[in-house]
């Protein structure tokens, strides 16, 4: 990509859109259901985090979308040429918790585009601000970091990963099967087909399996905090996605605290961490 295209996609920096819910009990109960929660939340009470990625979507006609399953690009997105994307890492600060049942609004803004080399070709970054508001009051702010990069020419192998070198304190191990991903893929209105539609994944974007949203990695490895930590009020939260996870072997989920801080992170069936998220426990 030539750096007149990415000056031409920085016209899109400082963009917004608004979008708006009534944060309806539905979406809360079927995520409890797939991802074996212990409680739902009910009307009244707090979102958990990062549960209001369920809610503010959008529907995108079926000629609006492109082979991935993602939309067309040009919209409200820059019109990144590169094929692949991914959501890399984000962070959430937690003014005041959301409140399910009443309506609330999300105002979008594109902050940043950029262009980097990479060990495997050419990035390009595209940042966002969403902030959610309720009753006039601001409730969370949420920084998204997404990645566009080449599609591969050929099937290779993972790079070596890292491994967190803190004893976790608690752990869960799951098995991310098909049925899972479906689900979230379905509730979170993302049609991308590397996480359900498996030929697709292994034919044409040459992944091993199945791939685990990222955003469903950050949902359990919350949702292994809140089990651990019941009386906990999460601040800020704070994910990175390292190595790619997959369908194909269990995964282990991990936390640690220490005083008000709260490491967090996956690893897959070879002991490599896979996400690595940090949180703030308010006092």
């Amino acid at each position: 990509m030539s750096d007149g295209k990415v000056a031409t996609l920085q016209n899109w920096v400082g963009k917004s859109h608004t979008t708006h819910s009534e944060l309806p009990l539905f979406q809360t109960e079927a995520l409890a259901g797939a991802i074996g929660a212990t409680a739902t939340p009910n009307a009244g009470d707090p979102l958990p985090l990062p549960w209001h990625w369920l809610y503010f979507l959008e529907p995108v006609r079926r000629d609006g979308t492109g082979e991935d399953g993602h939309p067309l690009k040009g919209g409200f997105l820059p019109p990144v040429a590169l094929p692949r994307r991914m959501w890399a890492a984000g962070k959430l600060e937690v003014t005041k918790p959301l409140i399910l049942g009443l309506a609330a609004e999300k105002v979008s803004v594109i902050t940043s585009v950029e262009s980097k080399d990479g060990r495997s070709g050419k990035l390009v970054f595209v940042n966002l601000r969403h902030e959610f508001n309720q009753a006039d009051e601001l409730c969370i702010t949420e920084e998204q970091n997404l990645v566009y990069r080449e599609a591969p020419q050929e099937r290779t192998a993972l790079p070596a990963g890292n491994i967190i070198d803190s004893e976790p304190q608690f752990t869960r191990k799951i098995t991310p099967d098909p049925i899972l991903l479906f689900r979230f893929s379905a509730l979170t209105y993302n049609a991308h087909r590397i996480h359900y539609d498996r030929e697709y994944a292994v034919n044409e974007e040459l992944y091993p399996a199945l791939v685990v949203h990222g955003p469903l990695l950050a949902t359990l490895l919350l949702k292994l905090a809140y089990e651990n930590l019941p009386n906990a009020r999460i601040e800020t939260f704070s994910f990175r996605a390292v190595r790619p996870t997959f369908d194909s072997h269990p995964i282990t989920l991990c936390g640690r605290r220490s005083g008000n801080q709260l490491l967090l992170w996956s690893e897959d069936h070879e002991g490599y961490c896979c996400m690595r998220a940090e949180a703030t426990i308010g006092s």
